[in-house]
């Protein structure tokens, strides 16, 4: 997490992208891999492959992982579990972002996101 962390934060920096558009990054790119490693089931040594793009206004974050299909385009928000806690970060990344892409390709799940760049 620290790495993909690392690499959202200096994607921000060299890009010059206001500290807001850096923060709400930085927390979906968490949010997502926190989901993929946490309920993806994928192999201990499954590799999670990311990659940042910048395309004119818009800021495209790429996720290619091991973990069980899941598409979430089809996924349902019931709220924030009080139980255990989390349970927003899919909401979050909703309202954040848009689904540009997704699709199951090699036994991988592939994901675009895509967000306002300013």
């Amino acid at each position: 997490m620290a790495r993909a962390l690392a690499l959202a934060r200096g994607f921000a920096e060299r890009r010059q992208l206001s500290a807001d558009v850096a923060d709400r990054l930085a927390i979906i790119v968490e949010e997502w891999l926190m989901n993929v490693v946490e309920h993806g089931r994928a192999a201990p040594a499954g590799q999670i492959v990311l990659r940042l793009d910048q395309m004119g206004a818009k800021l495209r974050l790429s996720v290619s992982d091991p973990g069980v299909a899941f598409d979430p385009r089809l996924a349902v928000f019931d709220g924030p579990n009080a139980d255990r806690g989390g349970g927003a970060g899919l909401a979050l990344i909703a309202a954040w972002s848009r689904i540009a892409s997704y699709r199951r390709s090699g036994g991988r799940n592939r994901l675009v996101l895509e967000l306002p760049a300013t």
